[in-house]
């Protein structure tokens, strides 16, 4: 999640989706769903927050409680019952935060109402499915005690403070490379997208052991969750925010993993088109928090190059050293390039590594109709990614995982490859074809991403 300048290319220039999507009826529907989730009292507009945010956590019986604490009210995040959870395949949560927008902003308050029509135009939603796609509707916002397992408690402060001076102005810049804005909602939408995060990682580890063995071994699958949620996270830093991310959400989730639930050994795949710098600086050191990351090769000096990290040759200090993997991809790659990806460097690393659960930081940016950079991913190949880990998670880890939305720019790529995701996550096949556009996609740069994958299996003796 990038600088607003996007650098023309040689590449053909992304055209419109044609109009035999019907994307007329997904801005209706998008506009629909933006009005009527903006008050929805689901997504925390009842509770209140005191004057330094401090809230308490409990966990009780598998349940998730915020107590009152120096003025906080707020409603308790229920984890559902383990019928719920073994009749489940796809578990999700929805924090819009309708309230954190700018104006012309590519990281506006549309993105995730464009994901929820497009999942009930496509009749992907609770509504048409049952009890196997479950939305966790009542969630708690993350504590304080969550975020500064990640974040320093002076910038966690700090932000507190500055929604007054947000609340006066309408609208503040908190970092300048993104740039990252904040308005008077925005503390507090940070907060619940976070508590998004932990709330489906709780949904996927409550379950007795042998009812996650039982289930892995089942022709039904256990649930894979996903948390349609903003501000992105990827990007902030352990001081603070930074291209258009305000907490960690991904790097939040893993901390309440290990510490809530002991799972020691997380493993984080990232595949938004830009380094989630965030993530990788959080963990750096941490020799039990893997963090694999795919992105543009900053050396092609389009957008995709943001923020300007994720050398091959990053790979982790101290008694972290080997456990962070980032590997450029170069400008034009595609389905092909993540396909091998996928098969010889992501499933090899998390093999060896033998993680307990694996988060995702899921970003839709690469796709060759987003406007921020310039890779030639298809909805396609969302599609077979989210099938891959989730068979991987299957086989490591009792099929615990969660998915965390980042990036993607553009609504109808975005809530397509969405959409498609949660196909793969139902054992579905793909309807990515009544999307992509084949004649669109040029010629990826085999030789260049050869030579990636070579330099990245050599470091890291793949």
């Amino acid at each position: 999640m990038p600088n607003l300048c996007v650098a023309h290319n040689a590449a053909p220039e992304k055209p419109s989706v044609p109009h035999k999507f019907k994307v007329r009826n997904i801005v209706l529907l998008v506009q629909h769903n933006a009005c009527k989730l903006k008050n929805h009292g689901r997504f925390g507009s009842d509770f209140k927050f005191s004057g330094d945010g401090h809230f308490q956590k409990h966990l009780k019986s598998g349940r998730r409680y915020l107590s009152k604490s120096r003025g906080l009210s707020v409603c308790c995040s229920i984890v559902p019952s383990i019928r719920e959870l073994t009749d489940a395949r796809v578990i999700y949560c929805v924090a819009p935060a309708m309230g954190h927008n700018q104006e012309a902003h590519p990281e506006s308050n549309l993105r995730v109402p464009a994901i929820v029509s497009a999942l009930e135009k496509m009749e992907l939603s609770p509504a048409f499915r049952g009890s196997e796609v479950l939305e966790l509707q009542s969630f708690s916002p993350a504590s304080v005690e969550d975020i500064a397992r990640v974040h320093a408690k002076a910038y966690v402060s700090g932000l507190e403070k500055s929604m007054d001076q947000a609340s006066e102005k309408g609208i503040i810049y908190i970092d300048g490379s993104g740039p990252t804005y904040a308005t008077a909602t925005t503390f507090k939408e940070s907060l619940l997208a976070a508590g998004a995060g932990i709330t489906l990682v709780d949904s996927v580890v409550m379950p007795q052991p042998s009812t996650l063995v039982a289930a892995s071994k089942s022709s039904q699958d256990p649930p894979m969750g996903f948390a349609l949620i903003r501000p992105p996270g990827h990007h902030a830093i352990p001081k603070g925010p930074m291209g258009f991310c305000v907490f960690g959400n991904v790097a939040i989730a893993a901390r309440y993993a290990q510490h809530v639930h002991g799972l020691k050994r997380v493993f984080i795949i990232d595949f938004d088109v830009h380094h989630g710098n965030g993530t990788n600086d959080a963990f750096y050191d941490d020799p039990d928090i893997f963090f694999l990351s795919t992105h543009q090769d900053l050396s092609t000096k389009r957008d995709g190059s943001y923020p300007g990290t994720g050398k091959i040759d990053e790979v982790g200090h101290g008694s972290g050293e080997g456990a962070t993997l980032n590997l450029p991809l170069p400008g034009g790659s595609g389905d092909i390039a993540m396909r091998t990806v996928f098969d010889e460097v992501i499933a090899p690393s998390a093999q060896r590594f033998k993680p307990d659960i694996i988060l995702v930081s899921a970003g839709y940016d690469g796709h060759v109709l987003d406007p921020l950079a310039s890779l030639q991913f298809t909805t396609g190949t969302y599609y077979t990614l989210a099938s891959n880990i989730k068979q991987l998670a299957k086989d490591l880890c009792g099929g615990r995982c969660v998915f965390f939305l980042e990036g993607g720019y553009n609504l109808s790529s975005l809530s397509y490859s969405v959409a498609d995701t949660f196909r793969a996550f139902l054992g579905e096949s793909s309807l990515a074809s009544e999307f992509d556009n084949p004649a669109i996609l040029y010629e990826e740069p085999s030789s260049k991403v050869k030579q990636a994958l070579q330099r990245v299996k050599h470091m890291h003796s793949l």
